[in-house]
This record gives C-alpha cells, structure tokens and sequence, in this order.
C-alpha cells in the first residue's frame, strides 16, 4: 500500500500523503529574481542625491563651456567650440597643461618611492614600528590648506628652513625656494609628497602584511639575497597595492590645486599654475565663466584618458 492510500488512523478515511510535494522550479526562479530586484529599490534615494549635486550640475557646466557666459549676467550667447579652440591656442593654458604634467609624474613617481620605502621600513621587526607609522601617517589627515599655509611660511627667505641652513653654517643652501621659477615647482612637489607619503605607506603596509611568510622562508632556504627576494616575491605580490597608489597618486597630481594657489598663486610669472588654479582665476577673477569651464572639461578628459592607460597597463603587469 502506497502512503498516497493510508487511511487517517482517526477517521478511517484514506487522506493525502504527508509528504511535502516539492515547489515548482518557475516558482522558486520568480521568487529568487523578486530578492534580486529589491535591494534596486534602495538605490534611488542616493541616485537622486548624486544626480541633483553631480549629474545636472555637470551636465549645465558642460553646456556653459559652448557659451560665452560670465558667470552673472542672465545673458550669454552660444560660441560653438569656440572655448575649446581656446584652450590650445593659449600659452598661459599651454605652460599650466605641462606643470600639471609634471606635478602628476613627479608627486607620482616621488610618493610612491618614498611610500614603498617607509613601508619596507616600518613591516620591519623594529621596536618602534607602531609609533612610526602614526607618524608617518599623522601629515595625511591634516586639510592641505593648513599644510601649504604651514610650509609657505617654512619655505620663505626668512622662514625656519633657511634659518636652520645659516645657524649651520650651510648659507650656501639658502634659497627663496617659492620665489624661484626653477625652485617653486619642485618645492610644492615635495610638500605635497611631504603630506601623501604617509598615505601611500599604508597601502603598500597592507599589500606587505598580506604576503605570507612562507614564501620568504622558502626563498631564503633556495639562498636568495635581498634584493632578489624583493625583486622577485615582493614585487609582483604587491602589484595590486602599486596599482592603486599609481592611480591615486596619479590623479592626486592632476587636480594638484590647494598647495599651488596657497603657496605661490601659480607664480612666479606662471611657473606653477596648473589647470586647476588657471581655471579657478579665469572664472572668478576675470569672469570668464564658460572658458574657465572649458578648461575644466579640458582637465577632466585629461585626467580620464591618462588613468585609464595607466591603468590599463598595470593589470596588464599584474597578469604577468
């Protein structure tokens, strides 16, 4: 007798099986879709957020860019690309497109230098490594304002580091290292590696402490030095963490505004002015609303296109 056809031991009356009949796949798929669709309806809240403050506002400063607005007056007409041409024609543009080049190759290559060593350093057995990487760290939380302020009065003819230079008989050293149209560049450079170093060190801190120290014992069994086994262990296992210092670094360097406006206001002449900073004079200085925008654009396809191949060929090396 099959358990369809047991009689109810109360009722004498065959019932049904007790056993729960399994749910039909299309119901299970249509349950499984609803789950998935749901955590969308938490996202709108925040899509509406970002397209008030980021989507629209970008979209009408895009549209500034074809106009000769000045920024106040209700009235502007359409010029076309008129700004863009602009753009390229301009030396003062010109020269502010190759400091910001070299502000993201030097902060970039300088950073990422100085990070990668104090990281070696602080992965270390060293007693005092905890209070070292607090240190080191302590300048990145602290607002660049405060910091260019801070080393602009270090940095002047008569400011604490030429001071100490002459109370040690190193006159020679003695520079107006903001003054200086070969000087001032390199100096905001190193006060903007000065401040990030720190923050790069954490992330490659990280990539080190993920290495296991099994690979270290093995390659010190096999007799490699240390060079070697930098070179052929920690390097390729810390390629992530490289990859997003590059990036960050990269894109810190691009948008380099704060330190150069505190420190020399893109002088002397227009040693130092970058995008950022000549954008931020031809807008609220010279009322040039739409080419100011222009140039905005012009930086942001930059920093784009020069991202995106930077990182491109970085996961191409992590591949490898």
């Amino acid at each position: 007798m099959t358990q369809r056809e047991l009689a109810d031991p109360r009722t004498g009356v065959p019932g049904r099986s007790t056993t729960p009949r399994a749910r039909p796949a299309q119901t299970r798929r249509r349950r499984a879709g609803a789950g998935a669709r749901a955590p969308w309806w938490f996202l709108l809240p925040a899509l509406a957020v970002f397209t008030l403050i980021v989507v629209i506002p970008s979209w009408r400063g895009a549209f500034y860019a074809l106009t000769n607005w000045d920024g106040l007056s209700p009235q502007f007409d359409f010029v076309g690309f008129d700004n863009f041409v602009r753009v390229f024609k301009d030396s003062a543009a010109g020269a502010s497109i190759l400091n910001t080049t070299l502000y993201a190759i030097g902060v970039m290559v300088v950073q990422n230098f100085i990070g990668l060593l104090l990281a070696l350093g602080v992965n270390s057995a060293i007693r005092s490594r905890n209070w070292l990487r607090v240190l080191f760290f302590a300048p990145a939380v602290v607002t660049p304002l405060v910091v260019a302020n801070l080393w602009q009065y270090i940095l002047a003819p008569d400011g604490a580091l030429n001071t100490a230079l002459r109370a040690v008989g190193l006159d020679f050293l003695a520079q107006d290292w903001l003054g200086n149209a070969q000087l001032a560049l390199p100096a905001i450079i190193s006060v903007v590696v000065w401040q990030f170093a720190g923050y790069s060190m954490v992330i490659f801190l990280a990539g080190l402490q993920s290495i296991p120290e099994d690979v270290y014992e093995a390659a010190s069994l096999d007799g490699a030095g240390s060079f070697k086994t930098f070179w052929n262990i920690t390097r390729p296992l810390l390629a992530p963490s490289m990859t997003i210092n590059l990036m960050l670094s990269l894109i810190g360097g691009l948008k380099l505004f704060d330190q150069v406006l505190i420190m020399t206001q893109g002088g002397p002449g227009s040693a130092t002015e970058s995008l950022s900073t000549i954008a931020y004079k031809d807008a609220f200085q010279f009322q040039l609303f739409g080419y100011s925008t222009a140039l905005t654009l012009v930086l942001t396809a930059f920093v784009a296109v020069a991202s995106l191949i930077q990182f491109t060929l970085l996961r191409r090396g992590e591949d490898k």
